[in-house]
């Protein structure tokens, strides 16, 4: 076996999973608080990068530095993103928050299908070269035929909004008012929790770190089109229900495995077959752990 090839497979299917962590932390916020799966959160991965091609582009032109242009760029995708889906959220899911599952999905639908023409009327169908926005580290030298810079800020970006999130579910009021909604939430609402604030910063959050990730891929690859999002989006829900749908822990794992899972199947089988096995191995585990890995199945009292 060719050790260098297996670790550049290892260090691929990281970049994957990270990426898609980045995305199915939202879908698994959303659904452990108010138990719905939003399908429209891949656009708001897709509009990120788009604000970040756009923001970078006019500093490009203004003459700014390029770690200037990057934090900038970031900063406002994070910023605009957020904005989408706390509008979303009140558009097109709080008016239907006592109305059956099915209703606020099929909404969830129409959105993500709305935001897909929306961007491609604004923008191209075409692919859009992305700037490089991430500097090469001249401390990498050594390594960099093994593992790219703009890698390595993915790894420790999702690595820090990992612990960031976590820190603010466990220590924060803000935090503590999220998991009592997830738990209860009439119970919480009668205890002062505020719900639909609660809800909001849920979506502002997810959106947020979907944005994120869809500005570093975009960097690391160089190409961006406004069908980016779904593809993301269904990899992203496939690997939060493979950790277990509603658990943070889960959404990060199987983002992971599914990672690991497409780069080693592609490096050593067939990239022709890439979502093929990506879905086959989400069937594998539904069957024998339909929860997910971490997931705990759902019982109901009587």
């Amino acid at each position: 076996m060719d050790i260098e090839y297996f670790f550049e497979l290892f260090l691929g299917g990281l970049t994957r999973g990270s990426i898609y962590a980045l995305i199915a932390l939202g879908y698994t916020m959303v659904y452990g608080i108010i138990q719905l799966i939003n399908f429209a959160h891949g656009e708001i991965y897709m509009i990120g990068a788009f604000t970040a091609l756009i923001v970078s582009g006019v500093l490009t032109l203004m003459g700014w530095p390029q770690l200037a242009i990057l934090a900038i760029a970031a900063l406002a995708a994070v910023i605009y993103s957020a904005a989408y889906g706390w509008t979303m959220e009140k558009i097109a899911y709080k008016p239907l928050r006592g109305a059956p599952r099915l209703s606020a999905l099929i909404s969830a639908i129409g959105m993500s299908l709305f935001l897909q023409n929306y961007v491609l009327l604004a923008q191209t169908s075409d692919f859009l070269p992305f700037p490089s926005l991430i500097p090469d580290f001249a401390f990498m030298e050594p390594i960099s035929h093994i593992v790219r810079s703009s890698e390595l800020i993915i790894y420790v970006v999702t690595a820090a909004v990992m612990v960031g999130l976590t820190f603010l579910i466990k220590f924060t009021r803000m935090g503590k008012a999220m998991r009592a909604t997830a738990q209860d939430r009439d119970m919480a609402m009668l205890v002062g929790v505020d719900v639909n604030k609660v809800i909001s910063m849920t979506f502002v959050l997810g959106s947020a770190t979907a944005a994120l990730g869809g500005v570093l891929i975009a960097s690391h690859i160089g190409m961006i089109n406004f069908y980016i999002g779904f593809i993301a989006g269904i990899k992203a829900f496939v690997a939060a229900v493979l950790g277990g749908i509603g658990s943070m822990p889960g959404a990060v794992l199987g983002s992971l495995v599914l990672g690991w899972t497409e780069s080693f199947f592609t490096g050593y089988i067939s990239s022709d077959y890439e979502d093929v096995f990506a879905f086959l191995f989400l069937v594998l585990i539904l069957i024998f752990r339909p929860a997910g890995i971490l997931g705990k199945a759902d019982t109901d009292k009587v």
